[in-house]
């Protein structure tokens, strides 16, 4: 019997450990098939938003170790239904530079700590594509430029524009437009929001945002998820690429939570089937569009 995933969130670490998963694959399939240039995904606590993005991570990215030798991903999705959808998907896997960060760092009692754990997040991201830096297709200023931003150097403004900067360089070296994922993007502005520094951080995020995701000649897509709409006039002004998917729309209701049938096929393989009206009773009760899901987080637990 496998082990159940209680807090895993990387999708590499779950697959090579053989922790029970939940085929949300197709996911991939529907997002190519809908080709929005920034999707937004809006969905509660616990609901298996950052797997899912690092699902979209190890299915699209083109990786490398940090001596620049390339690693294949591919058998992390042995078995899932997405490579039984054709070679129209499956062409993409591996083929992107990905850029991925998770903006929750940022819930910090002020804005200069606030500030910082982002500008280290991103600095990370940097890092984790240094292997870049022994490429001859950068120029000198951009591979100074760059090692500033993995020593995390630079003014504001440089930080702004850090994402934009970021995939241009993917862009010159992979010669393939970049994908970039954003995870709990609402967490700094909630957080800022009550600790009295939103004005701020609204101003920062917006300017890195729209210098990632508007007119970036270098974008591929963009997905980027949350638990809160925050308003589009606040950190989305002029992004007219953005579709944002809440709750009440019905494309992507199963790729997030657990559906009915896939919670009694949970139950039944780990024997305990008479638990299924319980659990309904406890854990179900939430509607994606025309669709009923159960809390994923819930459920394993």
């Amino acid at each position: 019997m496998r082990p159940l995933p209680i807090g895993i969130d990387d999708f590499k670490k779950l697959r090579e450990n053989n922790f029970c998963y939940v085929d949300k694959s197709l996911f991939i399939q529907e997002l190519l098939d809908n080709r929005s240039e920034v999707s937004v995904f809006m969905r509660p606590r616990r609901f298996g938003k950052t797997l899912g993005l690092s699902m979209l991570k190890y299915y699209f990215e083109k990786g490398f170790d940090p001596d620049g030798n390339e690693i294949d991903n591919k058998k992390l999705f042995n078995g899932l239904n997405i490579l039984n959808a054709g070679e129209n998907y499956t062409k993409y896997m591996g083929q992107y530079p990905v850029i991925s960060l998770s903006l929750k760092c940022a819930k910090q009692p002020d804005f200069e700590m606030a500030y910082e754990s982002l500008i280290d997040e991103i600095a990370q991201e940097f890092d984790r594509h240094s292997h870049i830096l022994l490429n001859s297709n950068l120029n000198s200023a951009e591979k100074i430029q760059y090692r500033d931003m993995i020593e995390k150097k630079g003014s504001d403004s440089v930080w702004a524009k850090a994402l934009n900067f970021l995939s241009r360089c993917l862009k010159k070296v992979y010669r393939k437009n970049v994908i970039i994922l954003l995870d709990e993007y609402d967490v700094p502005l909630e957080n800022a929001y009550f600790q009295g520094f939103y004005g701020q951080m609204t101003d920062f995020i917006r300017s890195l945002f729209e210098s990632a995701l508007k007119s970036n000649v270098n974008l591929e897509f963009a997905v980027i998820t949350g638990c809160l709409r925050i308003t589009k006039e606040s950190i989305f002004t002029g992004l007219n690429n953005l579709e944002m998917i809440t709750i009440r729309n019905t494309n992507y209701a199963e790729h997030f939570g657990f559906t009915e049938k896939e919670v009694a096929n949970l139950l039944s393989d780990y024997g305990i089937e008479e638990k299924r009206k319980e659990v309904r009773e406890w854990y179900d009760g939430y509607r994606f569009g025309k669709t009923e899901v159960y809390n994923p987080w819930s459920v394993i637990n």
